[in-house]
């Protein structure tokens, strides 16, 4: 029986420390690239339009004082306060509504157990895969013959069609992964289906609603095109849409509210990713093991 020759302790400590070195200069080439556009965004709202328009000086820092009348601008001059409140109503109300879509469908799907259950399972999650670029014209009849074009509640209703399925997939597997155990021992004492669902499925699954949520949230958060074909009054615009059209007249590009808008824009999903990260990757990772 030969031997396996083992490498000297020298080199071992060698290699590990060009592969740490390796690792950390593909870290910062990353986290440059990804950061570089927000840090960009937030010089170029601080600037003062005659800095923007002399193009003099190095573009990447504020070269003359910095400046709040973009957001001043924008919170005092446009409808952007007026955008922020629909979006936050759209959201709030798409959240609801795809959330007990969701948990029903998937609690059913993965714990109640019928036939066709699990085609059932994958064709909801298929219809996921189904771009927004293709639904928008259907969904615009079907917006239209209900009256609700260039209604903001509009949007309560097709931002759905793009949040319910994946929460749905990402519920099922979570609902899965909850031993078996526990609906015995929640029927032994007596438990119908729904005090099941209520006291012991949602508070042991809520990493998954959690991130199930988050990414509803996104989703209405961040919509556009759906906003952009349906609605065409300023006041019941969304921040997404409402921004850009207010701020860009013909080939006229107002930079430094553009920016300041997007980052004020930008910031309620960010504070939520950044204190709910852990909810999100553990609900993400447990719902992608088992369907």
């Amino acid at each position: 029986m030969m031997l396996r020759k083992i490498p000297p302790l020298g080199n071992m400590k060698k290699n590990r420390r060009w592969a740490l070195i390796a690792a950390y200069f593909f870290l910062a080439l990353f986290v440059i690239f990804f950061l570089f556009p927000p840090f960009y965004m937030i010089v170029t709202s601080f600037k003062t339009n005659e800095e923007m328009s002399s193009l003099k000086g190095i573009p990447f820092i504020i070269n003359q004082e910095p400046t709040l009348s973009h957001y001043k601008n924008l919170l005092t001059e446009t409808l952007f306060p007026t955008y922020f409140k629909n979006t936050v109503m759209v959201t709030l109300c798409t959240v609801a509504l795809s959330m007990t879509i969701s948990i029903l469908a998937a609690y059913s799907l993965a714990r109640m157990r019928f036939w066709g259950s699990s085609l059932l399972a994958t064709g909801v999650f298929l219809t996921y895969l189904v771009p927004e670029t293709l639904l928008f014209i259907p969904l615009f009849k079907v917006v239209g013959a209900l009256g609700l074009l260039n209604s903001k509640w509009a949007l309560v209703l097709v931002f759905p069609t793009l949040a319910v399925p994946f929460c749905t997939w990402i519920m099922i597997g979570y609902f899965a992964s909850i031993p078996k155990e526990l609906d015995e021992a929640a029927v032994m004492d007596g438990a119908n289906w729904y005090q099941m669902l209520f006291r012991v499925f949602i508070p042991v699954a809520m990493p998954g609603i959690i991130a199930a949520t988050i990414f509803a949230f996104t989703v209405s958060w961040a919509g556009f095109l759906y906003p952009l074909a349906f609605i065409y009054s300023n006041e019941e615009l969304v921040l997404t849409v409402g921004t850009v059209t207010t701020l860009i007249r013909g080939d006229v590009m107002h930079w430094g509210g553009l920016m300041a808008g997007a980052i004020l824009a930008a910031a309620p999903p960010v504070i939520i990713y950044a204190f709910l990260m852990d909810y999100y990757i553990s609900g993400l990772t447990a719902g992608a093991v088992k369907n």
